[in-house]
């Protein structure tokens, strides 16, 4: 498992790197966030479909993309517009349906996916476009330093159970040495080098600090999910690592609390 875990990490992370790198002649990483999107809400909607309950998954597709995508156009008129619609078109369709059983249950599950894959994966685009690939790095160097350190330690020293109910291999010394291997990985910004960020050494602490506990969270609420939904991993496709829905928890979180602090601190 471990080895299987490094070798993925290894192999993707070149690919990672070269599309938040260049944006011409396509701009590469919304392509792959847009990939990554499709494909996490689609497990997501597998994940539910294991309740039965009949979520509207080409819809639900579809509006990914849409969220995924609407950086790219004007946030004060697309971002009402596709809220609306998606709150309000599923549930129209579900209330037309001749089959009722669980159709609201259904359209709470088709919004959750749109909404939890789709506009948080929006903010790591919106990122790239606004601030620039070195933001986008840091959100991402940072959410990896603090899981690998997590994992590791969790590991090897890991005594006393975080979420037992939730999550139970997680342990508060690994959730300590998330924090502090996101604030080393985020001091490395402030280094001269071409990923340099203008960022004092306070401000990495912080935002170190705040985008390993965010990202925790957030990898805590998809255990949830998927304990709520009795599967282990939302997929096989990523060897070592689960599905793609299981990759995007933390780095959700980090993107957002990334971009919030570049537009309300940075700018």
């Amino acid at each position: 498992m471990l080895k299987k875990r490094v070798i993925t990490a290894l192999l993707g992370f070149p690919l990672l790197i070269i599309t938040v790198w260049f944006d011409e002649p396509l701009p590469w990483f919304t392509i792959l966030v847009a990939i990554w999107g499709l494909v996490a809400v689609f497990e997501f909607y597998r994940l539910v479909a294991v309740s039965e309950v009949p979520s509207l998954t080409g819809f639900g597709l579809l509006w990914t993309l849409l969220f995924v995508l609407s950086p790219y156009c004007p946030y004060e008129l697309t971002i009402p517009i596709l809220l609306t619609s998606a709150i309000a078109l599923p549930l129209v369709w579900l209330v037309l349906r001749p089959q009722k059983e669980g159709a609201f249950l259904g359209w709470v599950w088709t919004v959750a996916g749109i909404l939890y894959v789709g506009w948080l994966l929006s903010f790591l685009v919106a990122l790239r476009l606004d601030a620039g690939r070195n933001w986008v790095f840091f959100a991402l160097f940072t959410t990896f330093g603090s899981d690998t350190a997590a994992f590791f330690v969790g590991r090897a020293l890991g005594r006393h159970r975080l979420a037992l109910n939730i999550s139970p291999n997680k342990t508060w010394e690994g959730a300590i040495a998330g924090v502090v291997g996101a604030i080393i990985v985020s001091l490395l910004f402030t280094l001269r080098t071409p990923l340099n960020l203008p960022l004092g050494y306070g401000q990495a602490v912080l935002l170190g600090l705040l985008v390993s506990v965010f990202g925790q969270f957030g990898d805590l609420a998809e255990s949830l999910l998927k304990r709520n939904m009795g599967v282990k991993e939302s997929g096989k496709m990523i060897p070592g690592h689960g599905g793609f829905l299981d990759r995007m928890d933390s780095v959700v979180f980090a993107g957002i609390v990334v971009y919030l602090y570049y537009i309300f601190v940075i700018l």
